[in-house]
């Protein structure tokens, strides 16, 4: 009975991490390379940023560029920026 215990709880810790992460607003990171879109969608997803970056830029590359960047932009205009950290 008690692995069951553990299961349950286990469970319960990775779904409530996964609502935490779901109700965190979509904001651009302070850990940033450029503006911070890649890094905000990857604390939001709660992924690591670089796998995001990863994933952006092959799937840039494969569109010929030009509407990876144009969405990079209208992110990096649209995304609030996270207040910083003190």
């Amino acid at each position: 009975m008690r692995i069951a215990d553990d299961r349950l709880i286990t469970i319960d810790l990775a779904t409530k991490e996964l609502r935490d992460c779901r109700l965190m607003k979509l904001a651009r990171s302070n850990r940033r390379w450029i503006a911070g879109v890649c890094g905000g969608i990857a604390e939001w997803l709660g992924w690591s940023p670089f796998k995001v970056r990863l994933i952006y830029v092959l799937l840039s590359v494969l569109s010929v560029a030009f509407p990876g960047i144009v969405v990079y932009l209208v992110l990096w205009f649209l995304m609030p920026s996270k207040p910083r950290e003190s």
